[in-house]
C-alpha cells in the first residue's frame, strides 16, 4: 500500500525576497542569484533524484516565502471567528527556525519514508508526518 508522507523543512528563515528580485532590486521573474532558476538550489534537485532513486515520488513541494510575509492567527470562537480573531505577525519571537518549505512524496514503506526524511536538504531539522487519507 503506498502512503503520502509530508515533510516539512524547518531552519532559519531564509532571504526569499533575494531570489525574486534582479541585481538592480527590481522584482523580475526568474530573476535569481545563480542564473536561470533550474541552477539555484542544487541540493534540492540531487533530493529529487535521491527520491526517485528510492522508488518514491514526489507528489507535491514548494518553497515558503520568508515569514514576514505571512503571519499566525488565532482564530475567534464559533460565529465571531473572524471580528475576534488575534493577529500576529511572522517571524515568531519563540522560535529561531521557521517552516521554509516541504515536500509530499509517496512510499510503499516506512523505512523508506525515514531514508528520504534524512535526505531532505535543510540548515536545521526535517519534521515528517504520514497524510490522514480523507478521501
Amino acid at each position: 500500500m503506498t502512503d503520502t508522507y509530508v515533510y516539512l523543512i524547518h531552519e532559519p528563515d531564509w532571504d526569499s525576497d533575494a531570489f525574486l528580485t534582479g541585481a538592480d532590486g527590481d522584482a523580475h521573474a526568474g530573476a535569481v542569484p545563480g542564473g536561470e532558476p533550474q541552477n539555484n538550489f542544487p541540493e534540492h534537485k540531487a533530493f529529487q533524484d535521491a527520491v526517485a532513486r528510492l522508488g518514491a515520488r514526489i507528489v507535491g513541494a514548494a518553497a515558503l516565502q520568508n515569514a514576514r510575509h505571512g503571519g499566525q492567527v488565532t482564530p475567534g470562537a464559533g460565529d465571531r471567528a473572524h471580528e475576534d480573531a488575534v493577529y500576529s505577525d511572522g517571524p515568531y519571537p519563540d522560535t529561531s527556525e521557521v517552516v521554509s518549505g516541504f515536500y509530499m512524496v509517496e512510499t510503499d514503506d516506512e523505512e523508506t519514508a525515514r531514508r528520504i526524511a534524512a535526505l531532505v536538504p535543510t540548515g536545521g531539522h526535517i519534521e515528517w508526518r504520514k497524510v490522514f487519507p480523507i478521501s
